[in-house]
């Protein structure tokens, strides 16, 4: 009978879709928790745990980029708003080197070209 479970096949998956939920929201408040609870400058300049708090950012927006823009490339093809934002992004990084100036260049370029409708599908 179920493993003990009662109600069945859906009691189960719901039971595992909350251990699931809970875990990932575990991992999820501890990536938040633990470097602001870590002050970076009590870490060894150079050290390990230090280039991982300074690399997981970065990573962590070039995975969400990614993970956004696969399927688009998949299906045939990018929006020409995307492709303006991030240009502008990378652009005004390499000028600027300020994430909030790259950022709000990139919104603007986006809104812009979303504005005036180019390269967006129907």
């Amino acid at each position: 009978h179920g493993g003990g479970r009662r109600g069945g096949a859906g009691a189960a998956m719901n039971l595992d879709l909350v251990a699931t939920a809970v875990m990932v929201g575990a991992a999820t408040y501890a990536f938040r928790v633990v470097p602001t609870a870590l002050a970076r400058s009590d870490l060894p300049e150079g050290g390990m745990l230090a280039r991982f708090m300074a690399a997981t950012g970065p990573a962590a927006i070039a995975t969400l980029f990614v993970a956004s823009v696969l399927p688009m490339v998949q299906a045939g093809g990018l929006p020409m708003p995307l492709i303006a934002g991030t240009v502008a992004v990378v652009g005004m990084f390499a000028w600027r080197k300020s994430v909030v100036v790259a950022t709000l260049a990139g919104a603007v370029a986006y809104g812009l070209v979303f504005g005036v409708g180019v390269g967006v599908g129907a």
